[in-house]
């Protein structure tokens, strides 16, 4: 292979010339696609940012736009989403319910380790401005090599080649998720109407020539040979933030699945590749935060364009107002040169540069009546009421702009003492509908970016590290295999000692179940990290879903959290409650009212910590409910009725085994006295025989 073109290993081969021609064509067709909003945007951020030229560096300004912004942007976005990961069926299913417990904590923890809050500011403020932000995401990990000799264990390994060809192996020591903010103008993908239709998006990302000599070795001579890769700026600003940095275009294309890393303006690709993720919907990034858009083209407009107008109005009667405000001075008019006015009552009349003193020569000519008054002053109630006239209209546009945008008095908190709360509350909620779209908006960006980064730990990070960062230690397979052959063998013990028994002519012991320490019977219970991680890898049966907690993005309402907690508890209770009653009657309808309680707490999102609690417990009492219960203990009076049967039944033993002793020494006598009797007649009949010899 030369060293212009590239493989990948689905045997497909790149000509990197050909490729970095073609795709440096695509993304001056982007450029120009996006060019208009672009400028547009780049003079938005100018007005609100307050940076003019020089020329217009005296222009004073009304600072609508930021004023606007700062409203929209505690309203739209307030605090940082909180992902719940839940049950694609919410029922018992301990394999889903752990792995749901595990994607969430490690969620959480990808949450604050890449600072969402942060990235989502920010792209809440480029939503506002210029109508459309964007996140991207990567997967990162780190390797060590494993030592020489040693049997690799069961910790994820990777095979490579060394320097001299031989083959090592590497382990995974460290795994995240980063999210990169992409500014509005590094941001590009294809001309399309729907997001659906694009095929392929690029970020430009800034590199140093330390991170540029690790990502591409041999790129340095490229962008040398092209002198491509530099991008000045057009202001001060910009050119001390690109200083020693090269841009490279990452680009993602669905079309022919690869992905293609290329300097700006370089007609030669650095790097041509597979996807290093394997996505549902391919790209690494979710569909921007887009605002106003039409359907014939991806290109927003920004909330400013719709109400420019007015603020160029309310901009011209503000320096207008400044101007005619610099008017408001005292100017006193008096004869000079005659005497008139004494330099003591001049002095005294210029307190500050606010009095304006304008001597006149001509001083008959300029009154009325030959110089009947002293000193004139200039009325200045005429340019008093053409400054109020200014603010009235000025204020009249401020209006219309708050119209236009749907910034009401009751978003911007303005209410009236005289009225009630039901009638705050329904000008709140109808104040607040214009912004619903946007909060919707942010919070359906949010779950995206959420769902991308549960989809990249899924696929891609080890059991190890999902229990490390979750904090939930979970038995292997061969563990839990091992612990079975433990009880095997203690089973099969007592069943020897069963049998010896039997064989001695003894009674044989009863059988005991195995006995397990109760951390090792906890983690019996559970499922196993191998059955987790094949639910995880498999897209198709993946037992769970990703959601935004509800109005977790907006600014919370304590009220309304309070009220679904006592909901909960008041469900609870009065289940309990009435559920006690019949439990008492029918026992048996105790799994039924378990069910029916976890099925009703599953319900309630205030619910799912108590979960697992509610099921032990509720096995732990239909398991109780359906054993068979001991005979109730007996009251005072039944005990003494009870001992006192037992004595009568004692003495009646006692006076049967009596009877049956005499009975028994009666018949021994008189068997006796009958063996008696036959000896008497046995010798009588042998004394009364004649001798045998006569």
């Amino acid at each position: 292979m030369d060293d212009e073109a590239t493989t990948l290993p689905g045997g497909e081969k790149y000509d990197l010339a050909k490729v970095g021609a073609h795709w440096q064509q695509e993304l001056e067709r982007g450029q120009r696609y996006f060019k208009s909003w672009i400028d547009r945007c780049t003079k938005i951020e100018k007005i609100y940012l307050q940076q003019a030229d020089q020329a217009n560096a005296a222009k004073r300004r009304f600072p609508m736009l930021w004023a606007n912004i700062s409203v929209l942007q505690p309203a739209v976005y307030a605090r940082v989403p909180q992902p719940v990961v839940e049950r694609r069926f919410k029922d018992s299913q301990p394999v889903a319910r752990m792995a749901s417990e595990l994607v969430e904590r490690n969620l959480a923890f990808t949450a604050d380790d890449a600072d969402l809050d942060s990235l989502m500011r920010a792209v809440r403020d480029d939503f506002l401005l210029c109508a459309r932000g964007t996140v991207w995401l990567r997967y990162e990990a780190d390797f060590e090599p494993l030592d020489i000799g040693v049997e690799p264990s069961n910790a994820p390994a990777l095979d490579m080649q060394g320097d001299d060809g031989s083959p090592t192996a590497e382990q995974i020591t460290d795994e995240r998720v980063c999210m990169d903010y992409v500014h509005w103008s590094d941001f590009l993908h294809s001309p399309a109407r729907r997001w659906k239709d694009v095929t392929w998006v690029a970020r430009r990302v800034p590199m140093t020539d330390e991170e540029f000599d690790k990502r591409f070795p041999e790129g340095r001579a490229s962008l040398a040979a092209n002198g491509a890769g530099s991008n000045h700026g057009t202001n001060q600003t910009e050119r001390a933030q690109n200083e020693g940095k090269t841009y490279v275009w990452e680009i993602w294309c669905k079309s022919e699945n690869y992905t293609v890393w290329i300097a700006e303006g370089s007609p030669i690709a650095l790097e041509v590749s597979e996807p290093p993720l394997k996505l549902t919907r391919f790209f690494p990034c979710p569909r921007p935060a887009f605002g106003t858009l039409s359907t014939s083209s991806l290109i927003p407009v920004p909330d400013y364009v719709y109400y420019q107008q007015q603020c160029d109005e309310i901009d011209m009667l503000t320096k207008r107002v400044n101007k005619l405000t610099d008017q408001l001075r005292l100017k006193v008019f008096y004869p000079s040169g005659d005497g008139s006015v004494s330099p003591a009552i001049e002095k005294a009349m210029r307190p500050d540069n606010d009095t304006v003193m304008v001597p006149i020569p001509e001083w008959a000519a300029f009154t009325d009546k030959g110089g009947s008054n002293a000193i004139v002053t200039l009325p200045i109630d005429e340019v008093q009421k053409v400054i109020v006239a200014c603010i009235e209209v000025r204020k009249q546009l401020v209006e219309d702009v708050y119209q236009i945008t749907g910034i009401s008095d009751i978003v911007r908190g303005d209410t009236q003492a005289s009225e009630t709360a039901t009638a705050q509350r329904i000008k709140s909620q109808w104040g607040s509908i214009r912004i619903r779209d946007r909060q919707a908006e942010l919070a359906r960006f949010a779950r995206d970016i959420v769902n991308l980064a549960g989809e990249i730990i899924c696929d891609q990070f080890q059991p190890e590290t999902l229990m490390l960062v979750s904090g939930i230690q979970l038995p292997t397979a061969a563990q839990k295999q091992q612990v079975q052959m433990q009880m095997q063998q203690q089973q099969m013990a007592q069943q020897q000692a069963a049998m010896r028994a039997q064989q001695m002519g003894q009674p044989a012991p009863p059988p005991q179940p195995p006995q397990l320490p109760p951390e090792v019977q906890k983690m019996m219970e559970q499922p196993t990290i191998d059955e987790v991680v094949q639910l995880l890898r498999n897209d198709s049966v993946r037992g769970f879903r990703i959601d935004i907690e509800t109005d977790s993005t907006i600014e919370p309402d304590e009220d309304a959290e309070k009220q679904r907690r006592m909901e909960f508890v008041q469900m609870v209770g009065g289940f309990m409650q009435q559920a006690g009653a019949i439990a008492q009657q029918t026992p048996m309808l105790v799994p039924v009212m378990v069910e029916t309680l976890l099925f009703a707490a599953r319900g309630f999102r205030a619910g799912r910590q108590l979960e697992n609690t509610l099921e032990q417990v509720g096995a732990q009492l239909s398991q109780s409910a359906t054993a068979p219960k001991p005979p109730p203990e007996p009251t005072p009076e039944q005990m003494i009725n009870l001992k006192t049967a037992q004595v009568k039944a004692g003495a009646e033993e006692k006076k049967a085994q009596l009877s049956v002793a005499q009975a028994q020494i009666e018949h021994q006598t008189t068997v006796e006295q009958a063996r008696s009797a036959m000896a008497a007649e046995a010798l009588q009949q042998f004394q009364q025989q004649p001798p045998a010899y006569q």
